[in-house]
Order: structure tokens, then sequence, then C-alpha cells
């Protein structure tokens, strides 16, 4: 699916979007987008942090996680052009999960690789679908963001696995409209998760 997806992508010129959205290279200089920031502006109302999980070495969608914005039409992959993330996604998706946690209320104290703490839990996430999906070439897309969490006790035991989901509509087919779905689904994805973990990690 990873290889079929960058050999796609190479094709880009062979799906054509409406005028909004272009995949055809010009060698502008590319625009820069940004989400996570939803997450990060949640009302923080933490309490005392008495539980500690660990964030593992988790996946990302290979194809989504660099700075280009992927799409999909039918069964077909591109990259939006002259349209990039300002970070790689998967490291603004690190960033919104830390803020996340950090302003969700409840009882987790997420912590990283090199943080002190001693930790009850450890939470592994792989991002299995991280795409704007377009049900035709000229509509308006959808953001699909689809994680996957499991939760383990310190002693390797499984404590619970969760799959989280969300689809945003863009109110257009404009890469800012199409950021800012980016950045709702991610907010909606990662409120349902640390509900999950604090209810889970008890």
């Amino acid at each position: 699916m990873t290889r079929a997806l960058r050999l796609l992508a190479l094709g880009a010129a062979a799906l054509a979007l409406s005028g909004c959205v272009s995949l055809l290279p010009k060698g502008k200089p590319a625009q820069l987008y940004r989400f996570g920031q939803t997450a990060a502006a949640a009302p923080a109302a933490p309490g005392p942090r008495t539980i500690g999980v660990f964030r593992t070495n988790g996946s990302f969608e290979d194809a989504a996680a660099n700075d280009r914005i992927l799409t999909v039409t039918g069964g077909r992959a591109a990259f939006i052009a002259e349209s990039r993330w300002v970070s790689p996604a998967s490291v603004l998706f690190d960033e919104a999960v830390t803020n996340a946690f950090e302003a969700a209320p409840g009882k987790v104290r997420l912590l990283a690789r090199g943080q002190q703490g001693r930790f009850a839990y450890a939470l592994r996430l792989d991002m299995r679908q991280f795409e704007t999906v377009y049900p035709s070439p000229d509509a308006a897309p959808t953001v699909v963001v689809r994680l996957h969490a499991a939760l383990s006790k310190s002693d390797q035991t499984n404590a619970g696995e969760q799959d989280f989901e969300a689809r945003v509509a863009a109110g257009d087919n404009r890469v800012s409209a199409i950021a800012a779905a980016y950045d709702k689904a991610v907010a909606d994805v990662l409120g349902k998760l640390t509900a999950w973990t604090n209810a889970t990690a008890t």
C-alpha cells in the first residue's frame, strides 16, 4: 500500500482537480500550513497528575508522514502542489498529542523519551490514515484521521486498545480550508484519545 501510494504520487499530473487545488508543480514557492492549534488552545483544567503514562514509539502512515499534503481520489493518490506543512505531519502530530494531554482534565501525565518520572502505563499510537479524500475531482474533500491506540501496563499486560476516527469536510476545495479541516479532525481525535486514556489508566 505504501509503495503504491508513492508511485501514484509521482503520477500526480494525471489527476485533475478543480482550479482551487492544483496537483501540478509549477515551480512557485510553497505555501506553508499547520494543524494542531485547536488541540493546543483547548481550555486547561488539568488538576494533579498522578498517573504516569510513557509514550512509546508508534507509526505514522508513511505516505503522509512528511511535509506534503496527501490526497486520495478513488484509487489514485497525489500530493497537493505548492503547499506543504510547516513541519512533517508526524512531527506536528507529536506536538499536538503533547499539548492535548497537557490541556486535558484527568490524572494522566504523558511522558516522552528522555523525560524523568515513573510510569504505570505505556501508550503506543499508530496513525493508520491521515489524508484528504475526494469523492470526485471537482468536489470539496473530506479530511480523514484514523488513529489506533494501545495502552499496556508497566508489566506489559494489555490494558486496552481503541481506534479513533474523525472525518471533517473541508469548507471548499482550497488548501486553507483543507488545513482547517485537518486541525478540527486532529482536535477531535485527540479529545477522544485523552478522555479514553484517562478513563482506562486507573
